[in-house]
């Protein structure tokens, strides 16, 4: 069978476009934004969006943005307890935890207290004044060192301002480390 050689050019020229435009979305599908899909997991916990800063790449430092909407805060907020797995094996800087209302880059909440139990693998974030109307925050983990790839779990837990002061789950983050 005879191939046209006026049908094997283009032919070839859609192949090579194809091939750039999927390399081209993989390049993008890779950035820390969102959690993604999440195919495989809890069901019954909602998923909450975050953001790496410098491409979550493992055994590298990092800067998470870990964020909460609003609707999740309805009762305000006095303090925040993020747990993770037991083979979560990066490292935190409790010195560089800060909670952003409103993803506001120029005003952070003042810190009461920043507790990382390393034994128990969470960390709690005391509030100085309680936030106590519904707002969107962003708690934000400065020079966090990445641990090995993977993925995992990070839970979040608010003790709100209003009603009784038992902490309530409102979600966990994805977090994909790459190598």
């Amino acid at each position: 069978m005879f191939i046209n050689r006026s049908f094997f050019k283009p032919l070839l020229t859609s192949v090579a476009l194809a091939t750039c435009a999927i390399g081209g979305i993989h390049t993008i599908a890779i950035a820390q934004g969102t959690p993604g899909l999440v195919i495989f997991g809890n069901k019954d916990v909602d998923i909450l969006s975050y953001y790496l800063d410098f491409g979550g790449t493992a055994k590298q430092r990092d800067r998470y943005r870990l964020r909460i909407p609003k609707k999740k805060l309805q009762n305000g907020a006095t303090q925040f307890i993020i747990s993770y797995p037991d083979y979560f094996d990066g490292k935190f800087d409790t010195d560089k935890i800060e909670v952003r209302p409103d993803r506001d880059k120029k005003k952070s909440l003042e810190l009461k207290n920043v507790v990382w139990d390393e034994e128990n693998r969470f960390i709690q974030i005391d509030l100085a004044q309680p936030l106590t109307e519904a707002k969107k925050v962003e708690i934000v983990l400065s020079n966090t060192r990445n641990p090995d790839v993977g993925t995992y779990y990070f839970y979040a837990q608010v003790v709100p301002a209003i009603n009784t002061p038992v902490p309530e789950r409102v979600g966990a983050w994805v977090l994909s480390i790459d190598p």
